[in-house]
């Protein structure tokens, strides 16, 4: 596999927010948005017993609880098979994977977050993530899930942001299905 990143930290985004997390980055994606914070163009080339000598060397040691593993990307779904899943699982791992919904994902995942950008081709997941722009584009993006979120974009531009941070929360409050997501991992200067 194609692998960008291994990392611990927390989740920042979405229900799980706060959680400690192995973060398994996979290189490359299918789509190409303007507002993408990740570099994901370098890889290295990595096999099951080799990404898991990584994330056991990040997991706390000894512990009876092991972190949750967050498949992401780039794209993980261009990589990411059902076979690996059940690799992780068989590790003890809870395993959790953020896609933009374009392509199947893996059945056997305990959760699904998509982050659609584009018509999605998941009917379900356990999370829908939208990155909010403004109003007019979210209701493109709504599939059925557990839990509905939305995350203000982050231009870059601290003026920007706070106008589409503003329009988002009115956004919610007019819309209670919904839910705000802040990255919390940029809010507290984690990875």
């Amino acid at each position: 596999m194609r692998v960008n990143n291994i990392f611990y930290s927390l989740q920042g985004e979405g229900r799980n927010t706060g959680r400690a997390a192995v973060f398994i980055r996979f290189a490359g994606c299918n789509l190409r948005c303007s507002f993408c914070d990740t570099e994901f163009e370098s890889y290295r080339e990595m096999n099951n017993e080799e990404i898991m000598a990584e994330v056991e060397a990040l997991s706390p040691q000894p512990s009876a609880i092991k972190p949750l593993i967050v498949l992401t990307g780039g794209e993980p779904t261009l990589q990411v098979d059902e076979a690996f899943v059940d690799f992780l699982h068989q590790h003890g791992y809870e395993v959790a994977m953020e896609s933009n919904g374009t392509r199947p994902a893996p059945q056997n995942l305990d959760w699904l977050t998509v982050s659609p950008k584009q018509k999605p081709v998941h009917q379900r997941c356990s999370e829908v993530k939208v990155v909010f722009t403004d109003a007019e584009h979210v209701s493109d993006f709504e599939l059925e899930a557990d839990y509905y979120y939305l995350q203000p974009c982050d231009t870059g531009d601290p003026e920007r942001n706070k106008v589409i941070t503003q329009a988002c929360v009115e956004y919610i409050k007019q819309h209670p299905k919904w839910r705000l997501s802040l990255q919390t991992h940029k809010l507290i200067d984690i990875e």
